[in-house]
């Protein structure tokens, strides 16, 4: 099993049911391989350039394409553009991977992501004895087709990302907007935003830490709900600033025909 980074999860905060995997607890892993206790799994066939030849919105950055939901977006240049086809997501401590009938399940996965520091942080925490490495953050974006709308989409999925990257299988340390707020980026595509947050994370060990989300509800060009989201850590040195990321999301446009409608 090849692990890119650590964070495990599980519960129904409430919705997002795309790009294959929901919601489900636990403990803090993420990866990205094709194995059973994987959440990230990566084609083949795909891309890791994606997006290398196009012009960027912020100038010395780096294009992240999503073609299954017709999405882009800019990411500062120490962040790993991963292909396209690559799922990476949280795992739920709570399921047994290695039952082939369990292989599959995750918490919330999302597509064509951008991680900067895929390994800030190694441990071994897991019961498999490997090493796992936990990223300082990550963007990347999923479809909503359970949401109702933007708003919806943004404050269900924020949370999920929050949950499954750093506090569960607690919910009480998850402090979340109550409403979504209007957004428009750059380029003019109208949405909702809401912010997640841990505060006093239970999670033990060496890697764990309180962590933020952001998620970003829209239309695409087909008129499909998606949702694009960056979580991170917070409460460390590396922390992403809010200011960044906010910058991140002001490039977020569509780009062609979504192979998902």
């Amino acid at each position: 099993m090849v692990v890119a980074v650590g964070v495990t999860g599980s519960l129904l905060l409430g919705g997002g049911k795309d790009d294959s995997a929901d919601g489900r607890g636990g403990d803090t892993k993420a990866s990205a391989s094709a194995s059973p206790s994987a959440t990230a799994s990566a084609s083949a066939s795909g891309h890791p350039h994606a997006g290398a030849t196009e012009r960027p919105a912020v100038p010395g950055w780096k294009v992240v394409v999503n073609p299954e939901w017709g999405t882009a977006f800019d990411v500062p240049p120490d962040w790993d553009v991963k292909e396209p086809s690559m799922l990476f997501g949280f795992d739920d401590s709570k399921v047994d991977y290695n039952d082939p009938r369990n292989w599959g399940k995750a918490i919330i996965v999302m597509s064509a992501v951008a991680i900067l520091h895929e390994n800030w942080c190694l441990s071994v925490d897991d019961k498999d004895g490997l090493v796992d490495g936990t990223p300082l953050a990550a963007a990347g974006t999923k479809g909503a087709k359970g949401a109702r709308s933007p708003g919806d989409a943004a404050l269900s999925q924020a949370e999920w990302w929050v949950y499954g990257g750093y506090t569960q299988p607690d919910k009480k340390s998850i402090i979340s907007d109550r409403t979504a707020r209007p957004y428009t980026t750059r380029s003019g595509i109208r949405g909702s935003i809401a912010w997640a947050r841990s505060r006093n994370t239970p999670q033990k060990g060496k890697c764990a830490s309180d962590g933020k989300a952001i998620t970003f509800g829209f239309r695409n060009s087909a008129g499909e709900l998606v949702a694009w989201t960056l979580f991170g850590a917070t409460g460390v040195r590396d922390e992403v600033p809010d200011s960044t990321i906010m910058k991140i999301l002001s490039t977020v446009r569509l780009h062609g025909k979504p192979k998902a409608s």
